[in-house]
């Protein structure tokens, strides 16, 4: 079953997490995710969650798909370029839903 994985963060360090930026897109497509959308944070409508400069919003196949890239031996030097270029990561994962009925059973 797809997940999507939510990605708000704000940069640290623009060098590191260009070096992450540059590979990553890669990756995750070959590891079974989709980039769906980018956003630079606009406003807050409502709600007291502190805010992210930045959005990313991946679709990965599965979660097993999701589990493979972050725990890839091969990607253990890319995963830092994220950690140290960021500050302030929140990483959800949502279960793919074609509408709201199981939520409300």
């Amino acid at each position: 079953m797809p997940v999507y994985a939510l990605n708000l963060f704000d940069i640290a360090n623009k060098a590191e997490y260009l070096a992450y930026a540059r590979r990553s897109v890669k990756e995750v497509t070959s590891h079974g995710g989709k980039v769906i959308s980018l956003g630079k944070f606009k406003e807050a409508a409502q709600g007291d969650i502190i805010p992210r400069t930045v959005m990313i919003l991946v679709e990965w196949e599965s979660k097993q798909a999701f589990d493979s890239y972050c725990n890839d031996p091969a990607l253990a030097d890319l995963h830092p370029h994220r950690e140290n270029g960021t500050k302030n990561y929140i990483w959800h994962l949502f279960d793919k839903l074609d509408d709201l009925r199981p939520l409300l059973k």
